[in-house]
């Protein structure tokens, strides 16, 4: 099992919203994707999103990163609509780190090239600052020795971990993570949530989508039940998992919890 020392009592600022959603609808063709979404996270709070398969989860964590659009409602970064595109969208996404399931490294890149791309390209740090930084970010997650390495030449979890790395460089204000391990062979899953578990540990603002419900009921401030594109239930994780309200969520949960 992976390690993880949480704090008992997360200092999460009630007042300092970070990202909001207002009745967010989102359609693929016929298909209601989202449905009149509302949530809000807070500065330090760590969200997970669970649900059955094609219950709108991803879509969600994509929509707050604007790589997917929406078509009502409104998204707020730190009270701020999100850009519709440019240089402002571009500022955005920096604030705004994400972490993919298929990690989305560059191929023909060195580990820490991938991790000082952004730093130098985007917020125009001087090289020589962006490496020493990444360097740390990179033993932080437990692959500095990896630096020189390709993608290619690690396993999927470090590669995974080097995607989080590269998150971090941009000093985001939040990260979102488009289920991290689900592309993972089974040995390498804990190593990628033991690193997750120690950066909500640290205060930062996570929005997780995930299967792994050990780790919602561990690490999450607040786990978000979805199905069919709406949220259907909202509570603290002992709430949730041991007193579900909809007959939807009992249902998702004798199936996930009984294997």
């Amino acid at each position: 099992m992976y390690n993880i020392d949480m704090a008992e009592n997360k200092n999460i600022a009630n007042n300092d919203v970070v990202i909001e959603l207002k009745s967010v609808n989102k359609s693929f063709g016929t298909h209601k994707a989202l449905n009149n979404i509302n949530l809000k996270v807070r500065k330090g709070e760590v969200v997970v999103i669970i649900g059955p398969s094609g219950s709108g989860k991803s879509t969600l964590c994509r929509t707050i990163n604007r790589l997917e659009t929406i078509d009502s409602g409104e998204i707020l970064i730190s009270g701020h609509p999100l850009p519709e595109g440019g240089k402002e969208l571009a500022k955005h996404r920096a604030e705004v780190g994400m972490v993919f399931q298929q990690f989305n490294l560059f191929a023909h890149k060195t580990i820490l090239e991938n991790v000082t791309l952004g730093p130098t390209a985007v917020l125009k740090r001087p090289k020589k600052e962006a490496e020493e930084e990444a360097l740390k970010l990179l033993d932080r997650v437990g692959v500095k020795e990896q630096a020189a390495k390709h993608p290619a030449q690690l396993s999927g979890g470090q590669q995974q971990r080097v995607a989080i790395a590269r998150a971090l460089a941009m000093h985001p204000k939040a990260i979102l993570f488009d289920e991290p391990t689900s592309a993972l062979d089974p040995e390498m899953i804990n190593e990628v949530l033991d690193v997750m578990a120690k950066l909500a540990n640290d205060g930062m603002t996570m929005v997780v989508v995930t299967h792994e419900m050990g780790f919602a009921r561990r690490v999450a401030d607040r786990v978000v039940f979805m199905a069919d594109g709406e949220i259907l239930e909202s509570a603290a994780p002992d709430e949730f998992f041991e007193n579900p309200k909809t007959d939807r969520a009992k249902d998702f949960l004798s199936k996930v919890l009984s294997h």
